[in-house]
């Protein structure tokens, strides 16, 4: 019976590492859809995302069955509270996928980035999709040092976001509607990225049982 337990519990694992790299799929297609006003592209981050939302809750679901089943000792439990906390974050990456593929669904058939603002974004897709990405790979690994890295992109992205706003601020001639939808943009992805340095701060919690400070 423990044998079973603690391979339901890997396999849990497994299925969060699988599902943050669902949510790297649906940003790297929201900021297609964003950066090339493509339909084709948002449509396929919203389905991403509902199949997140589907797969996490059932994952939530097994994990408070198996704690209503047996009685975890304290490195089971960490993995239980971990997933259902990871659970939230990874949702919420995925809705913030979707944010930025409904946001270029509605300006469609425009272009909702302006051109001088386009590599920006494309930077912090790019980011966001590694950090989903390397959020994943050290769920596998359980590597501490794997899950330091994201702090730097993290670092990254918010530089990026300070880079936004100042062009926004500066000789913006694109309009208050556009600027609206820039820094809300920006936002998402800065968003996005927190959550993925959550999953790395969560996997140093489960191999050494202390939780990261706020």
């Amino acid at each position: 019976m423990r044998d079973e337990f603690r391979n339901a519990l890997a396999a849990a694992e497994d299925t969060l590492a699988e599902l943050a790299d669902g949510a790297a799929a649906a940003i790297e297609r929201a900021t297609v859809a964003l950066l090339e006003a493509d339909l084709t592209a948002a449509k396929t981050a919203l389905e991403q995302n509902q199949a997140l939302r589907t797969r996490l809750a059932e994952l939530e679901s097994n994990a408070y069955h198996l704690l209503a089943l047996q009685a975890p000792v304290a490195s089971d439990l960490r993995v239980l509270v971990t997933v259902v906390r990871l659970g939230a974050n990874i949702e919420r990456m995925g809705s913030l996928a979707a944010h930025v593929a409904e946001t270029a669904e509605r300006r469609h058939p425009a272009s909702v980035v302006p051109d001088s603002l386009a590599p920006v974004f494309r930077q912090m897709g790019e980011v966001a999709r590694e950090m989903a990405v390397d959020a994943a790979a050290a769920l596998r690994s359980r590597d501490t040092e794997d899950a330091a890295r994201l702090a730097s992109k993290d670092d990254t992205v918010d530089r990026l976001r300070l880079d936004l706003f100042r062009q926004i601020a500066g000789d913006w001639p694109h309009g208050a509607e556009a600027a609206a939808d820039a820094a809300l943009l920006g936002r998402y992805y800065e968003r996005f990225a927190d959550h993925a340095v959550a999953i790395a701060d969560a996997v140093v919690y489960l191999v050494t049982g202390v939780a990261a400070e706020a």
